[in-house]
């Protein structure tokens, strides 16, 4: 079997920030990486879920929501993809809108939307602490990625 595009990246000299994983026809796959694969922690369950309830309810809440296809963490707990459509979307702004929507969750109080048994496939393990403070880690991360900065960097 051909090597998916993900397992080409060397994830031993990968840092925190956003990269373009992959593009699809005009669907574009954004890496947002939290934590240097294999050299930190992961995120923890909750965290993670609580992260990606607030930073899709923020997105699918935007003038731009219609672009806005996907975001769901990474099976490894090291980070999220973002998925878009180029044709609305373009890298300048899915960089703006990842930037406030760190901003939202390190800022958030209150309930997290979609949890409740009939909303959520496992509502009961969410930390809101957690997410804010993996959100407040990339807001601070995110101050420094451009279009530039969007490539994998490479040995």
């Amino acid at each position: 079997m051909e090597k998916i595009a993900s397992f080409t990246i060397d994830h031993t000299i990968l840092p925190c920030g956003m990269y373009v994983s992959r593009v699809d026809g005009d669907i574009v796959t954004y890496d947002i990486r939290c934590r240097r694969p294999n050299v930190e922690a992961v995120i923890e369950n909750g965290a993670i879920h609580t992260v990606e309830h607030l930073f899709a309810t923020f997105v699918r809440n935007t003038p731009l929501s219609s672009g806005v296809i996907y975001f769901g963490p990474m099976g490894c707990r090291t980070g999220f993809y973002f998925l878009v459509r180029s044709s609305d979307i373009n890298h300048e702004q899915a960089i703006e809108m990842t930037k406030q929507a760190f901003d939202f969750i390190a800022a958030y109080e209150g309930e997290i939307p979609g949890v409740s048994p009939e909303e959520c496939g496992n509502y009961r393990e969410h930390d809101l602490a957690g997410a804010k403070k993996e959100a407040k880690k990339m807001a601070e991360v995110m101050k420094t990625v451009t279009v530039k900065s969007l490539k994998y960097p490479e040995k």
